[in-house]
C-alpha cells in the first residue's frame, strides 16, 4: 500500500479522499436477507460507485485507519477504516475526530455550558473533559466505517 498521500499521527493514519474515475460496482436492489433465505437472483441490478454512496463533500472528505478499542461497543474496532466529513456540523451524540492537547482520538461529543465532553464507547477509556484550558479542535465528524473480515 502506498502511504505517500498519508498523514501518520499516534492514533490514526490519514488518507486524503480522492474520487476520480467512476468505479461501478453491482448491486443486488432486492438487498439480501439476514433471516430466511430469499430465491436466488440469476443477476444482479444497477451497479452502484461507492465514491458516490460514501462521500457526500468530496474536498471535505478524508478516510483514517483506526487505532484502538476506545469506541469497540459502537462496532469501530482498531483497523477499521473511517470515513470523515469535515463540514458535516459538530452536535451532541456525534462521533467526532478531535485533536486534544497534541494528539487525535475519536470519541462521541457531549456538548455541555461550561464544557465538552469526549465519551468513549468502552468501559474501560474514560470520558475526556474538554474545557477552555485544552488545546482542542473537533477535526470532523465520522460518517461511515469500512470494516474486513
Amino acid at each position: 500500500m502506498n502511504h505517500s498521500n498519508s498523514k501518520k499521527t499516534n492514533t490514526f493514519l490519514f488518507f486524503p479522499c480522492k474520487i476520480g474515475k467512476e468505479m461501478p460496482i453491482a448491486i443486488a436492489e432486492e438487498g439480501i436477507s439476514a433471516g430466511f433465505p430469499s430465491p436466488a437472483q440469476d443477476f444482479l441490478d444497477t451497479p452502484i460507485d461507492l465514491n458516490k454512496e460514501l462521500i457526500r463533500n468530496p474536498s471535505s472528505t478524508f478516510y483514517a485507519r483506526v487505532n484502538g478499542q476506545s469506541m469497540e461497543d459502537m462496532g469501530i474496532d482498531s483497523g477499521d477504516l473511517v470515513v470523515i466529513d469535515k463540514s458535516i456540523e459538530i452536535t451532541n451524540g456525534k462521533i467526532a475526530v478531535c485533536y486534544v492537547d497534541g494528539e487525535f482520538t475519536m470519541k462521541y461529543i457531549k456538548i455541555e455550558k461550561d464544557c465538552c465532553w469526549l465519551v468513549a464507547a468502552n468501559k474501560k477509556y474514560p470520558s475526556i473533559k474538554v474545557t477552555a484550558d485544552n488545546e482542542f479542535i473537533i477535526w470532523g465528524i465520522v460518517i461511515h466505517v469500512i470494516k474486513s473480515f
